[in-house]
């Protein structure tokens, strides 16, 4: 992360930290000393800006080290990790979360690490949003946890440094915001996941005292970020709530990537318990490979480059649920969709018709309405040759406005298109990205 002024934005009680006065630094001191005053948005890019690949790599380096011998859950390793991420926590003016005034949630001979950034509004900061990613990894190896030999350091530069890294940088973002977002965020390492998610699990039965009266409203969950290829992004849990997909979507603006929404919901990593206990939940994640818990998955093979725009999405995710005027609300169907019953969600479609009523539609479409995702239909037939083929509309996409108007379900979505002129304009949503057709009827 560039330097920064944390003189500046740290509350009187909390001494700054250590850092030097890099031009970004500057520019930001020089924007607080002018009488003008930044608006939100403006705050916002400037520290999503300050989350850089470069830092991360320096993290992701530090933990897949073999000086912490695979960081596995209670071992020497991991107890020094945690140190570690403590350690660049204290730099940062967020609160400890943790037991006692400290930032670490022990359980048996493990810890969770926490820390909390205020809600700035009265109102809304008893409700919270946790982002988190865990730390540990599996040790030297067993029959039962690694693909390959054991009794080798596996450093889990992927799995799970890269999601650590990606989540100091978030937090280091969120601290540089002059002003908090309206709701809490809860900034969670979590220990104990390759020992069957047991950090997340605890936490969600015990919580430290400073949290205990906070409600969790969503979670983001951060797991092997660090081989981005090709932009395609795995997420997970988007239909644990309606509306969450839309959401990512619009986040998803700055960083461009392609998203690839999973339906599966197993219970492979820590945002299972928080979907369990039917909280929204979404999980980032780039992708398995060869080398997943095996001794060769280290720093030289992470696409530090690709950890960039991932983690600004969870940035622009979680922010813009901490100041929704709404959160989204659990949808309890989602643990029973799965790919397997996709198809059958699919198999009927609703055309929009002519302005004159008759059955042959003139744009050539044919959508479904998503029940986790009514105000996006989705495109699951298109007549050759149509308008809307030559526009360039594909299956899968999702319509998301008629010209300017955003559509509230698939009815108005009908309404629309049979209301327009001779040529309409429709943004779809494809695979997380918003595109512009233009169509003009025959």
């Amino acid at each position: 992360m560039p330097a920064a002024q944390w003189a500046l934005l740290t509350p009187p009680d909390r001494p700054a930290a250590p850092f030097g006065r890099g031009l970004p630094g500057i520019a930001l001191l020089a924007c607080l000393l002018l009488p003008c005053r930044l608006t939100a948005a403006q705050e916002h890019a400037a520290a999503r800006k300050s989350i850089l690949a470069a830092d991360a790599s320096r993290h992701v380096a530090a933990l897949a080290a073999d000086a912490f011998e695979g960081r596995e859950g209670g071992s020497r390793g991991g107890q020094a990790a945690g140190a570690y991420i403590a350690d660049a926590l204290k730099r940062l003016p967020l609160l400890p979360a943790g037991d006692g005034g400290s930032y670490f949630q022990r359980f048996g001979s493990m810890r969770n690490i926490l820390a909390l950034l205020p809600g700035s509004d009265p109102a809304l900061a008893q409700e919270l949003v946790v982002v988190g990613a865990h730390y540990d990894h599996v040790g030297y190896g067993t029959a039962a946890t690694s693909n390959g030999p054991t009794g080798f350091i596996h450093n889990g530069a992927d799995d799970n440094a890269s999601g650590v890294a990606g989540l100091i940088e978030v937090a280091e973002a969120l601290a540089l915001l002059p002003t908090a977002p309206r709701r809490s965020i809860l900034i969670a390492f979590w220990d104990g996941e390759e020992k069957g998610l047991l950090g997340s699990y605890h936490f969600l039965r015990v919580r430290p005292q400073r949290l205990a009266q906070q409600k969790i409203v969503f979670s983001l969950n951060l797991d092997m970020i660090g081989r981005l290829r090709g932009e395609r992004l795995e997420v997970f849990g988007a239909r644990s709530a309606q509306g969450l997909r839309a959401l990512l979507v619009g986040a998803n603006a700055a960083s461009n990537l392609e998203l690839a929404f999973d339906w599966e919901i197993a219970d492979d990593s820590d945002h299972y318990p928080f979907i369990a206990a039917q909280i929204p939940t979404v999980m980032l994640h780039t992708g398995l490979h060869e080398q997943y818990h095996r001794p060769s998955d280290d720093t030289e093979l992470v696409n530090f480059a690709g950890i960039e725009p991932v983690a600004q999405l969870a940035l622009d995710c979680v922010a813009t649920v901490a100041n929704a005027t709404q959160v989204p609300l659990f949808r309890p169907r989602c643990r029973q969709e799965s790919l397997a019953n996709r198809s059958a969600l699919e198999s009927q479609a609703a055309e929009p018709l002519s302005p004159s009523g008759n059955a042959r539609p003139r744009w050539g479409m044919g959508t479904r309405e998503d029940p986790a995702e009514p105000t996006a239909p989705v495109v699951v037939r298109i007549t050759p040759h149509s308008p809307l083929a030559t526009a360039g509309l594909a299956l899968g996409d999702r319509v998301v406005s008629i010209d300017q108007h955003t559509i509230s379900d698939q009815a108005d979505m009908v309404r629309q298109l049979g209301a327009a002129g001779n040529r309409v304009v429709i943004e779809v949503d494809r695979r997380g990205r918003t595109l512009r057709l233009e169509a003009v009827a025959e």
